[in-house]
């Protein structure tokens, strides 16, 4: 089974932006939690992060009949990106979304979502543990399929 997870802008700066929302976990603290995941869980998992939405547009075209599933946090393109969302219906690859804050009960703003109206299962407010919730959210949905 192959994951991808997709982090979008700002992202690498974990434990350095807003840690009274986002936490001190880093993001190499991060990478290092899926990669734990990836091996309890055995699972074959990709990790991609990016500031720049076109970056993450190409990476969801390449995952086409390539991954399994994609975890995705597409961080503030959550709330602005019609493109990453049109990807992710392109590519059809059964998709679960996961943000560290709780966006729903942030400002006004973060309550566009164009991305919950595709996933399959969205996280909100675990920190990086949300992660671990997702991937193996998607692993069970992906073999419950099959």
């Amino acid at each position: 089974m192959k994951i991808l997870v997709i982090n979008g802008p700002n992202m690498n700066m974990l434990g350095i932006r807003e840690v009274n929302i986002y936490g001190r976990d880093t993001y190499e603290n991060l990478l290092k939690l899926i990669d734990q995941v990836a091996h309890e869980e055995n699972i074959e998992i990709q990790e991609f992060q990016s500031n720049h939405e076109g970056d993450l547009v190409d990476k969801i075209q390449s995952a086409y009949k390539k991954v399994d599933g994609i975890v995705i946090n597409p961080a503030g393109y959550t709330h602005t990106s019609v493109a990453i969302l049109d990807a992710l219906k392109a590519v059809s690859i059964p998709t679960v979304e996961v943000h560290i804050s709780k966006v729903s009960e942030r400002e006004d703003f973060r309550q566009v979502n164009f991305i919950r109206s595709y996933v399959i299962k969205s996280f909100e407010g675990y920190g990086i543990e949300g992660y671990k919730k997702a991937i193996i959210y998607l692993k069970n949905y992906l073999r419950e399929q099959k």
